[in-house]
């Protein structure tokens, strides 16, 4: 049995405005709801002062949603003073054409199964985000997103297009901080989480949904291979519960 010499904490970020509408958001910034800051102070927060935790770095994404519930947490744990990264390699994956449409409502369009395939395959993208969609403009013209390549900036993309950007930076930004022994924490969102948990487990996560807000720590042993299991800071049945919400097409 490897022994667990590193830890690192992840967060999904709480409920965004588009979350309690029930629309495809991904690169769109949108903040959280009243529902989401509650749940980042109450949940995400409460679940960390519980066990103790402190840290020394934190990264997240370049948008809102993840920086307002990062914002939340470290001034509830009194950690406002330690550095934070953004990074845009973080960012929740990018929807494409169904950037601001609601899931339901995609479904009775498309089809549930066709809409599921665009959310859950590893590598069926949904169509291509154009200048007719009504997001558009605001996602590249984001002064949060105005450095990011015009190559690298998305149209649409899969969770393997995903991980094609945020396996990289896990490798090169974040494990370097933690082999040098940093405690780190890593607030982001729901896709960017699951390609990191996919590469870290090597496993097939089509079906795994990652709850808002519980936050889960992994542990590494010294080659930063995971040791046991994901450890989710809340009790079985109230992750249960936020896994299936999260998975169903009518829920968030």
């Amino acid at each position: 049995m490897h022994k667990a010499l590193y830890s690192v904490t992840f967060v999904r970020h709480g409920e965004s405005e588009w979350n309690k509408m029930n629309l495809f958001c991904g690169w769109h910034d949108v903040g959280l709801s009243e529902e989401g800051e509650w749940d980042a102070l109450e949940v995400s927060a409460a679940a960390l002062k519980r066990e103790n935790m402190c840290y020394d770095v934190a990264f997240t994404s370049c948008l809102r949603r993840a920086n307002q519930t990062l914002d939340i947490i470290l001034k509830e744990l009194n950690l406002t003073d330690i550095p934070v990264r953004q990074l845009w390699r973080l960012n929740e994956r990018h929807y494409g054409a169904l950037t601001g449409f609601n899931k339901r409502q995609m479904a009775d369009i498309y089809g549930e199964e066709q809409v599921q395939v665009w959310r859950r395959s590893f590598n069926v993208p949904p169509p291509a985000i154009e200048p007719t969609n009504p997001y558009y403009h605001a996602i590249k013209n984001n002064p949060r997103l105005r450095h990011i390549n015009e190559n690298d900036f998305p149209l649409t993309e899969t969770l393997e297009t995903t991980m094609e950007r945020v396996v990289p930076e896990w490798t090169d930004s974040i494990i370097p901080e933690v082999r040098a022994g940093k405690r780190v924490l890593v607030v982001a969102h729901g896709t960017s989480l699951r390609g990191l948990v996919k590469h870290i487990q090597d496993a097939d996560i089509m079906k795994f949904n990652l709850p808002n807000s519980i936050p889960f720590i992994i542990n590494f042993d010294e080659s930063m291979k995971m040791v046991g299991g994901i450890r989710f800071l809340a009790n079985d049945e109230t992750v249960l519960k936020a896994m299936e919400k999260v998975a169903s097409i009518g829920g968030k």
